[in-house]
């Protein structure tokens, strides 16, 4: 069965993007600082816009949504990938091994992805809430003001959450929500 992905043109998409086998190094302040780069560098070739995002250990959840009349999601990831991947080999000590590197393995992360196109106001809502609550819900925060790498801070920032939100609090989301 061939996999099929949906495209709209100038939709929202929700993603997780998975590290192989699920190493979890991607919480190193150095290596997040590379992340942002490489996404900065992409989003001025392909803009796109990063509605919500969630930087985990182990994965990425983000949301984005593309200019009218894009829907190019996949060469986004496949050039943040590749260049957080060329980048590391310069800087990210023990992310690639020096074996890796010269069998030219590219193995920091999953070949695919996992997307899901973003429906209706409600859908937006509840993935931003899974992507913000996503470090609780894996008992790395008590709350998601507590974690550091995660778009929750600018929502608060600019009114959409009190800094209390969802904590001391389990929220639980639909199946169709999240899909990690």
């Amino acid at each position: 069965m061939e996999y099929r992905r949906a495209r709209t043109s100038g939709g929202t998409y929700f993603f997780t993007v998975v590290t192989h086998n699920r190493r979890k190094f991607l919480c190193d302040p150095d290596t997040v600082i590379l992340l942002r780069a490489v996404i900065k560098k992409v989003m001025l070739q392909h803009p796109f816009v990063i509605d919500a995002m969630v930087v985990m250990p182990d994965h990425i959840h983000a949301l984005w949504t593309l200019p009218d009349g894009d829907d190019n999601y996949s060469i986004r990831w496949s050039l943040i990938k590749s260049g957080f991947t060329r980048s590391c080999k310069e800087s990210c000590k023990g992310v690639l091994s020096p074996s890796r590197i010269a069998r030219k393995q590219q193995a920091v992360w999953q070949q695919r992805f996992w997307e899901h196109e973003i429906r209706d106001e409600h859908d937006f809502e509840k993935h931003v809430e899974y992507i913000h609550y996503n470090p609780v819900k894996h008992g790395l925060a008590s709350s998601p003001v507590a974690w550091e790498y995660s778009s929750f801070h600018r929502y608060v920032r600019n009114g959409t959450y009190q800094r209390d939100w969802g904590n001391g609090q389990e929220i639980l989301f639909s199946e169709t929500v999240g899909g990690e």
